[in-house]
C-alpha cells in the first residue's frame, strides 16, 4: 500500500470516528461550563436587550448536537406588566412539547404566573400557556435548572415546573 493511500485511510477512519462519536451522544443537561460557550450575554425581547444571568441558566443538548436552552433575565425598564410574564428566556433549536403542547423552534420569553407557565414570542404576544405544576419535595430550590425525568425533563423556576419533552 502506498503512504498516501495509508495516510487517507487514517484520516477518514479519524473522521468517520469523530462522526459517530457526535451523533452517539444521548440526549443531555448541559453541563454549567457548556452553557457558558452556548447561553448569549443579552436577550431582545418587546424592543428591549435584557442581560441574561448564566449562572440561572440551563440547556439540553439533542443526541443531533442542537440545543433547547432557558435562563432568568435582567427585566429592569421593562413595564411591570410585561416583566411579570417576562421572567427568562426560552429557545429551541427543535420542536419540543410543554406539559403536552406543542412549542415550534425559535426564541421565546416565559413566565411563570400564578399557576401557569406562559410563553410569549419576542413581541410579547402570547403563544403558549399551560399549567405548571409545584414540586413540594425539593429540598433546594433554585432560581432555574432542568433536570432530566424519564423521557422528558423539568424546568424549573423555584419548585415551581413544568414537563418539557424534546422531539
Amino acid at each position: 500500500m502506498r503512504p498516501r493511500n495509508s495516510v487517507l485511510l487514517v484520516v477518514s477512519a479519524i473522521l468517520l470516528s469523530t462522526a459517530w462519536a457526535q451523533q452517539s451522544k444521548p440526549t443531555r443537561v448541559l453541563a454549567a461550563a457548556e452553557l457558558k460557550t452556548v447561553v448569549p450575554a443579552s436577550f431582545f425581547y418587546r424592543g428591549q436587550s435584557a442581560s441574561t444571568q448564566i449562572r440561572n441558566s440551563a440547556g439540553i443538548r439533542t443526541q443531533d448536537q442542537k440545543f433547547v436552552l432557558a435562563g432568568m433575565v435582567d427585566t429592569a425598564g421593562y413595564a411591570t406588566s410585561i416583566a411579570q410574564k417576562y421572567q427568562g428566556f426560552f429557545i429551541t433549536e427543535v420542536k419540543v412539547k410543554i406539559e403536552g403542547s406543542e412549542l415550534a423552534p425559535g426564541e421565546y420569553g416565559f413566565g411563570f404566573v400564578g399557576d401557569k407557565f406562559v410563553v410569549t414570542d419576542v413581541g410579547a404576544n402570547d403563544v403558549l400557556s399551560v399549567s405548571s405544576k409545584k414540586d413540594d419535595n425539593l429540598k433546594r430550590a433554585v432560581p432555574l435548572k432542568i433536570t432530566k425525568e424519564g423521557d422528558a425533563y423539568r424546568l424549573y423556576a423555584g419548585k415551581k415546573y413544568v414537563t418539557v419533552q424534546v422531539e
